[in-house]
């Protein structure tokens, strides 16, 4: 049994964790958020002590340390742009750490984590759910015994419409979540390099709060991409019917079906990493820099644009 403590229980993804270390029979001993709407715990580990000051919870794990109880790992769900100081802290303190994506907004970032898993001597690993999920293993297998001589046609939509809050809260700030594509894309841009290998051309063709697309060549394959958290970009037809999403991966012109299979999906990745088996610094980087040069890109439109896009004024 590991002794893990949490940074950012009060969040969305933060059950998942709570429920991830539960069922790999492992302890929290602390956890940690500025907001205390964390009655989940209970659910999980009603025992575990919580605080809502980053001093008192530190001053916790020191004496906790002190008394032979050291931290194992440090899991981390805080909003993007304070990943990497959390990050420091947990090696910081002697533990491995688990961090949600994207590990951080730039590069360069990772170097320098990776300067401090050696000064430390301690591992930095991420969830990479996606990974793990078995239509996906599949497509990947699939595509391995594939001729390597021809790019396969692929279109992702993703839109996951989103309320006035979205804006007002740290979400909604290009400088603390990265923007849309670092924010929301960054699973599907690690997803597709897994699979297709690394880019060798980034266009962007549209980059605003709300929504952005463009095209990615990759080693294998020519990805048309839109991301959006506009409920008008949601087909008529479905926003007729009240519905307030559209995902779509189109494979040469054939739907990838693969919207089940994610409710446990954390577990599995906490099973991989507590058995040596985890994604670290160096799987995260592609995607990092995929969203980086996104952000960072000059607007262009060209004939390689997603169809949702090219709708646009």
């Amino acid at each position: 049994m590991k002794n893990f403590s949490i940074i950012g229980v009060g969040g969305y993804i933060a059950p998942r964790h709570l429920k991830a270390v539960k069922e790999t029979g492992n302890h929290l001993l602390s956890a940690y958020d500025r907001n205390d709407s964390v009655g989940i715990m209970d659910s999980h580990f009603p025992d575990a002590d919580f605080f809502t000051e980053f001093e008192r919870f530190s001053s916790f794990n020191d004496r906790q340390k002190r008394a032979g109880k050291s931290i194992d790992y440090v899991s981390i769900m805080t909003p993007n742009y304070l990943h990497f100081s959390h990050m420091e802290y947990g090696l910081s303190i002697g533990a491995d750490v688990i961090c949600e994506k994207p590990l951080v907004l730039h590069p360069e970032d990772i170097d320098e984590l990776m300067v401090l898993e050696k000064k430390y001597g301690k591992r930095v690993s991420t969830i990479l759910q996606l990974r793990h999920h078995q239509v996906i293993i599949d497509l990947k297998e699939k595509i391995d015994k594939l001729p390597k001589d021809k790019k396969i046609e692929i279109d992702l939509t993703y839109i996951t419409s989103r309320g006035k809050w979205y804006f007002e809260s740290w979400k909604g700030d290009l400088k603390k979540s990265g923007g849309l594509a670092t924010n929301i894309g960054i699973h599907f841009f690690d997803m597709l390099t897994w699979i297709f290998g690394a880019v060798q051309q980034n266009e962007v063709h549209h980059n605003e709060a709300s929504k952005c697309g463009g095209y990615l060549e990759l080693e294998r394959a020519k990805v048309r991409w839109f991301l959006s958290v506009d409920l008008n970009d949601v087909p008529e037809e479905l926003r007729k019917k009240g519905q307030r999403t559209f995902r779509s991966i189109e494979i040469n012109k054939k739907e990838l079906e693969f919207s089940e299979g994610f409710t446990d999906l954390h577990t599995v990745s906490y099973k991989e990493i507590l058995s040596g088996r985890g994604y670290g610094l160096s799987h995260a980087r592609e995607s990092i820099v995929i969203a980086s040069m996104i952000r960072n890109a000059e607007i262009r439109k060209t004939d390689r644009i997603h169809p949702f896009t090219a709708k646009l004024k």
